[in-house]
């Protein structure tokens, strides 16, 4: 089990935080892959701290589904569902859509300045060939309107569906096209003018065509 060893250290988060964000990265990015056991003293040697709260964010990773733990042999990455997909990204959809006609009373011109600068560089990162960062910097643009909304009940239901669909992205290794920028654009140009109804329906429509695209990929 192979794990990057330079790493940096978030500020402000407790050890145990600090173990389930980075053990859920590398599940999520494959470095750790899945149906690979987990072991608590390597993970724990690997960020720094004691195998405690490695322990505890195995437990916490295994109640959202990233790992599966069996007492007394061992704990291992879960396997991906290829059809989870399905059900991940219409909640997902009708979420954000919620989010953003949520974010639209709050809206200053800085915030409005934020999505435009991250969605220029999601457009670059797209023309320039980078995935992996499209599909980081898509996840910034989404997760500022949230942020926006106020909601922390959505929030954290966001956050958790966000992390399997991103795994998802990863691993079939989603190509995300100029569409999805425009519709980017689309979206700050509605929220700008208020309009909560057409908002909702081309954001809806950007997180509803990722299947499209994955249907596409895996040739259904």
């Amino acid at each position: 089990m192979p794990l990057p060893t330079e790493l940096s250290k978030p500020v402000r988060m407790t050890a145990k935080e600090t173990a389930f964000n980075q053990v859920q990265n590398w599940i999520i990015d494959g470095t750790l892959r899945p149906g690979e056991k987990l072991n608590d003293m390597e993970i724990a040697k690997a960020l720094g701290v004691s195998r405690t709260p490695v322990r505890e964010s195995l437990q916490l990773l295994e109640t959202q589904g990233f790992v599966k733990m069996y007492p007394g042999k061992a704990t291992q990455v879960t396997e991906i569902d290829p059809d989870a997909i399905n059900d991940l990204l219409p909640p997902l959809a009708v979420l954000q859509a919620l989010s953003a006609e949520l974010a639209i009373p709050h809206l200053t011109d800085e915030t409005i300045g934020r999505l435009t600068e991250t969605n220029e560089r999601f457009g670059e990162a797209i023309r320039g060939g980078d995935e992996l960062s499209a599909i980081r910097i898509d996840e910034e643009f989404h997760q500022i309107i949230v942020e926006v909304a106020g909601n922390p009940y959505i929030t954290s239901i966001v956050g958790n569906l966000q992390a399997h669909v991103r795994r998802h992205f990863y691993h079939d290794a989603i190509v995300l096209r100029e569409q999805s920028y425009k519709e980017h654009s689309d979206i700050i140009r509605a929220m700008r003018d208020g309009d909560a109804g057409k908002v909702n329906g081309i954001m809806t429509k950007n997180w509803l065509t990722a299947i499209e695209e994955l249907r596409a990929l895996r040739g259904q």
